[in-house]
């Protein structure tokens, strides 16, 4: 198993900052994050995210189909309904909780 007690690198960081500016109540896919970047893809995205996400609303990333991170599916949903994240189930809703990274 690999050993990871690097920082990240400059695609990491690119990412976590999109991450953290993803407003409380919203989600992005993996693959809108790095569509937004306009580099790597989503499994890119989901790499940056297991090894470094830790420090950052990891919840708002999500599947393109709104479901939760594999393994933390009650935590990501607990912290959903406290933001108020419009849901379909168990899953963000997509239509209504994607973020498209415009801050204004």
């Amino acid at each position: 198993m690999e050993r990871m007690n690097t920082d990240p690198t400059p695609f990491a960081e690119r990412v976590l900052d999109v991450v953290e500016r993803i407003p409380s109540g919203m989600v992005m896919s993996y693959g809108d994050i790095a569509e937004y970047l306009a580099e790597g893809g989503p499994r890119q995205v989901g790499r940056v995210m297991a090894l470094w996400g830790g420090g950052v609303p990891w919840w708002r990333v999500v599947h393109a189909d709104g479901t939760p991170v594999p393994g933390h599916e009650q935590h990501c949903l607990t912290q959903w309904r406290a933001e108020r994240t419009p849901m379909r189930g168990e899953r963000a809703d997509m239509r209504h909780a994607r973020w498209d990274g415009d801050d204004g």
